[in-house]
């Protein structure tokens, strides 16, 4: 005897089906969803079964909903920072089991960092050299937290000093990775006076516009957070 197959919820089919259309670019970003009493009929579902779908997607950030005359159900303009933290939780489960090792996330930064920091030197405005500027910390006087959360900080701005809009997006649940207390415990001496230090080379090499000099950094950054983290 075969086991028969659990069917999900109806707003939970339905939520599926809009998710599908929006993901595929049928619903384009701005466009309105059909009002509630259309889905209704056209569905066969009732009115509570409709408004659950809807709320479903709008705390995926997929659909924004608005109220009044003008009002109804809209597809969400994507926001790099709203889909990264729906990244976030599944890469920090990943981070944190067996399966992934900091090596396997510095083999992810490298993939990103180096690309995107020549991108940036090329694209930059003064709006992304300003951000960076404003995520600088000083070694000599700032604690851990303060210099871990500037670290993030920087990485976001240059991500985003790329202009490709992917890289932020996936470059946000990289730098909210936490350190491991075996590795907050084992960092050599000097290692926060060195990565302010590249960091301010790779600002240079932006300010300058030399996309080879900033890749070339931004490896070296990297080359070096891996020796000093092994």
């Amino acid at each position: 005897m075969t086991g028969s197959t659990v069917r999900p919820p109806a707003y939970q089919q339905l939520a599926d089906e809009l998710r599908a259309e929006i993901t595929s670019g049928r619903l384009q970003p701005g466009e309105r969803l059909p009002p509630e009493p259309e889905l209704c009929v056209k569905i066969g579902v009732s009115r509570s079964t409709v408004r659950e779908a809807l709320r479903l997607l709008a705390s995926q950030h997929l659909i924004v909903t608005t109220r009044g005359v003008t009002g109804g159900s809209f597809v969400a303009h994507p926001d790099a920072e709203q889909l990264a933290d729906g990244l976030s939780t599944g890469f920090a489960l990943l981070t944190h089991s067996a399966a992934i090792g900091l090596a396997d996330l510095l083999e992810l930064r490298r993939a990103l960092e180096i690309p995107a920091a020549g991108l940036a030197a090329v694209r930059r405005e003064e709006t992304h050299l300003t951000e960076l500027r404003g995520t600088l910390f000083d070694p000599d006087i700032d604690d851990f937290e303060t210099m871990l959360t500037a670290h993030s900080a920087f990485h976001r701005a240059m991500a985003k000093a790329s202009g490709n809009p992917l890289f932020e997006l996936v470059g946000r649940p990289i730098y909210q990775v936490t350190y491991g207390e075996e590795v907050i415990g084992s960092l050599p001496e000097g290692y926060w006076a060195h990565i302010d230090a590249e960091h301010r080379t790779m600002l240079d090499c932006l300010a300058a516009r030399d996309a080879e000099g900033a890749s070339r950094a931004a490896a070296t950054h990297l080359d070096f957070i891996a020796a000093a983290v092994r």
